[in-house]
């Protein structure tokens, strides 16, 4: 396995993580600690995308 298809499987994981752990946060009562991990999806995804888009396949 690439270190590339490595990275890309490291920032959906932790992207996952974070929405599963968001999910978890906000139907165990604590909805603003849910909404504020739930802003890290998308935040860590942008940041998989700038890192790796200056990346070829090759």
């Amino acid at each position: 396995m690439s270190r590339l298809q490595l990275a890309k499987i490291g920032f959906l994981t932790a992207s996952g993580v974070s929405f599963l752990l968001s999910v978890y946060l906000w139907f165990s009562g604590s909805k603003d600690q849910g909404v504020f991990v739930g802003l890290w999806v998308p935040s860590i995804l942008s940041l998989g995308a700038l890192t790796l888009s200056g990346k070829s396949n090759g």
